[in-house]
Formats: structure tokens, C-alpha cells, sequence
């Protein structure tokens, strides 16, 4: 008898219409290197003393799904689990369109500035990834499609870095520049939100049989940055019922990405506005996404609640001075700012995370020949006024994911 094999498996994923009804959507193969869905039922178990001294068993109450599914990090492959949990979809509107204000400046750090003040406006944010095109004067070519980070704002000046290492050249303005967000974003929205349902198939090519979740709902994500190797990506998840099947249900689903995937050497990370060498990075993203109980007469639960989300992390480095030891004595609330490239190309593939307002609540350090402090954190909404400032440099917001590579 054949036994399922876990390279013969695929995990497939597709939005729903909404709660209890299936999506019409081709569903997703999922890159992973492990899932794990599976079916659990409470269990009531008899207390009953009777005269043969003997158990009188257990009674089945209410079904439940729950699931768990890790990667590795690449740009647009995991793009349906951060809306479910942003409760919002990926956008782009940040374009300056093409304009001959623009002018480039070389220095520390490097910037566009642009004479009519409209970056702000345009809806360009600190922690954004954009590309210039357009610089068309002799030799100043190279400052166009280039990943650029922002790192600081004002209605007239973009500062921020190449993520390829590249230096900018100074150009006047004059020529037809466009400055665009790169990819798209997504970001937990002031109001708005949208409650996203997944189908998740487990589908064992191998045995021709099919586990089928119904009605789940995304309830934590992590993002890690180790200090070595890959970028890695985690996620678990509750429903309300499973369907098993001798056919696949999500048939000629969309392969798998092909991204590349996300390591260390390619991790930057600015706090407060300044660059920061790490040797880690960890951010976790929960919901508190709960099955909202027992019904009578009914086996399962009517549906997945869920909390407000909440976002931390930590990040570990070296010990150089006390400057983050500092910020977290005076209770200060800080930015953190963190993009993680597949490559170290003028236009990699990224992802990017921007916390606008968090609270570090530790920095403890080890005793290892290279002390290291560990600066674990907590963030919450940024919202207008608070931090943002009046210029609205920042999204208003608990957290902001840019991915190269969204639909």
C-alpha cells in the first residue's frame, strides 16, 4: 500500500467569497518547507462510578481545525496570508509622475529633492522602496532603476540609500523624472477592514486524497532574519471544519513563486532614522483568532473571531555604544525600519517592514566574546499627529509591508 510522501504533497490556498462560501478563484501552491492542517474535536470523557468499575467512555463534542505553515522568505509568495492578517489588500499609489523638478543629490545621506514640495503628497512614506527614471544627463544615467529606501522625508527632500550599494550623482533638476513606488503595499487600515476567509487543501498526490479546511482564518505570522542564512517565514492558522475527498477540490492550481529567496547578508535595519547593524531580526504579527464557541445543536462553531493585532519583535546587535540602551531608558518611542533583499541586484526583488511607532522593552546582553544585546519590542499605531507629525511622513498605521513581487 502506498504512503504519502511530503515532497508529493501540495498545500494550496485560495481566498473565500466569504464565511461558509467556497472561493471561485485558481487556487495558490504554496512554497513551504513544512504544513501541518489537521481536524480535533473536544472530548468529553464520562465520570460516572458504576458497579462493573469500568470506564463508560467519552462523548465527541465540537469540531475544530487548526494549521501551521513555515518557509522560507521570497517576495509574493505569501502575499494572501498578510491581507488576511492586515485585514486590507496590496495597493500602489505613491508616483510622482513624470516631472522636471526632481533633482539629485549625492551625499550623506543621498537624496531627490524636489522643488514643488510634493513628495508628501504624492503619498510617498519613510521605509518605502521607489526607483527613479528619467535622469538622462551625461553620466548621471545610473541613478535610474535602482531600489532606493527611503530613510527620511519632507514635502521637498527624499533621503535614503541604494540597496545595492550603489552611490547616487548629483543632476540639477530639469530633465523628466518620475519617482514610483516599487511593488505594492499593505497596511492595517483605519477603517475599512476586510475579514478574509481561506480554503487550504492538503492534497496527497501520491494516494489521490484531498483534506480540505473550510473557513480559516490567518492567526499569527513571523518574519526572521537570523544572523546566518535564509530569511524565514511562519504562520498558524484556525478553521472551522475539514472535508476529506478522494479528488482534488482546487484542481490546476497556480504553481508555486519562483522568488528568490531572502538571506541575512541582505537585511538592513534603521531605527529611529539611523542605520543599524543587526545580527537579527523577529517580527510577529497576531490576531488572537479564536473559534467563537458551542452552539446547541450544533457540532461546530459558527465562526473565527478575532482581537485587535498586535505587533512585536525583537532585533539583536553587537554592543557599540549605548545610543539604543539610552532610547530605551528614556521610555522613548522610536521607528523601526527594516527591508530584506533576494540579491544585491540594482532592482532585487525585496520586502520591506515599517513600524512607525514601538516601544523597546529590554536590552539585555550576553557574555559571548562579540557581546551582543537583545532589544526585544512592542509597536502600536502610529497614528496622525503622533509621531507622523503634521507632514505625514508615515503611514498611520501599526505596521507596513512593501513587496517587490504583489499583485
Amino acid at each position: 500500500m502506498t504512503i504519502a510522501q511530503k515532497i508529493s504533497k501540495q498545500t494550496v490556498m485560495r481566498r473565500q467569497t466569504s464565511l461558509g462560501v467556497p472561493g471561485a478563484a485558481t487556487g495558490q501552491v504554496i512554497r513551504r518547507t513544512s504544513s501541518i492542517f489537521k481536524a480535533t474535536r473536544d472530548m468529553f470523557k464520562s465520570n460516572e462510578i458504576v458497579s462493573h468499575h469500568q470506564s463508560t467512555g467519552a462523548s465527541y463534542g465540537l469540531k475544530k481545525t487548526d494549521g501551521t505553515l513555515a518557509g522560507e522568505l521570497s517576495a509574493g509568495t505569501y502575499q494572501m496570508q498578510i491581507e488576511a492578517m492586515l485585514e486590507a489588500v496590496f495597493a500602489t499609489v505613491a508616483t510622482t509622475g513624470s516631472i522636471v523638478t526632481i533633482a539629485a543629490v549625492a551625499g550623506t545621506p543621498d537624496s531627490f529633492t524636489d522643488s514643488d514640495n510634493g513628495f508628501l503628497t504624492a503619498d510617498f512614506k519613510i521605509g518605502m522602496v521607489v526607483k527613479a527614471t528619467g535622469f538622462s544627463g551625461a553620466g548621471v544615467t545610473a541613478n535610474n532603476s535602482r531600489n532606493f529606501w527611503i530613510t527620511g522625508l519632507t514635502a521637498g527632500v527624499m533621503q535614503g540609500v541604494f540597496l545595492d550599494g550603489t552611490a547616487m550623482i548629483s543632476d540639477a533638476a530639469g530633465e523628466a523624472v518620475t519617482i514610483a513606488e516599487i511593488g505594492k503595499r499593505c497596511k492595517v487600515p483605519l477603517t475599512g477592514h476586510v475579514k478574509q476567509y481561506l480554503q487550504v487543501e492538503e492534497w496527497y498526490s501520491d494516494l489521490t486524497d484531498s483534506d480540505l479546511f473550510n473557513d480559516v482564518i490567518v492567526a499569527s505570522l513571523d518574519f526572521d532574519l537570523p544572523a546566518s542564512g535564509n530569511a524565514t517565514f511562519g504562520s498558524s492558522y484556525v478553521g472551522l471544519a475539514r472535508v476529506l475527498s478522494g479528488a482534488q477540490v482546487m484542481g490546476a492550481p497556480t504553481a508555486e513563486t519562483t522568488t528568490g529567496i531572502m538571506s541575512a547578508i541582505n537585511g538592513r535595519l534603521y531605527v529611529q532614522g539611523v542605520s543599524t547593524p543587526i545580527t537579527g531580526l523577529k517580527i510577529s504579527i497576531k490576531n488572537g483568532a479564536a473559534g467563537t464557541g458551542a452552539e446547541v445543536g450544533s457540532n461546530s462553531s459558527g465562526d473565527v473571531s478575532k482581537g485587535v493585532i498586535e505587533v512585536d519583535g525583537s532585533f539583536t546587535a553587537m554592543l557599540r555604544d549605548q545610543t539604543i540602551s539610552a532610547l530605551y531608558d528614556a521610555e522613548t518611542a522610536v521607528s523601526v525600519a527594516s527591508v530584506l533583499t533576494a540579491d544585491e541586484t540594482a532592482l532585487s526583488n525585496f520586502m520591506a517592514f515599517t513600524l512607525g511607532k514601538v516601544k523597546i522593552t529590554g536590552d539585555a546582553p550576553d557574555d559571548n566574546a562579540a557581546i551582543m544585546r537583545t532589544y526585544p519590542f512592542t509597536a502600536e499605531l502610529n497614528p496622525t499627529g503622533t509621531l507622523v507629525g503634521t507632514d505625514k511622513a508615515w503611514d498611520a498605521t501599526i505596521i507596513t509591508v512593501q513587496d517587490s513581487a504583489a499583485s
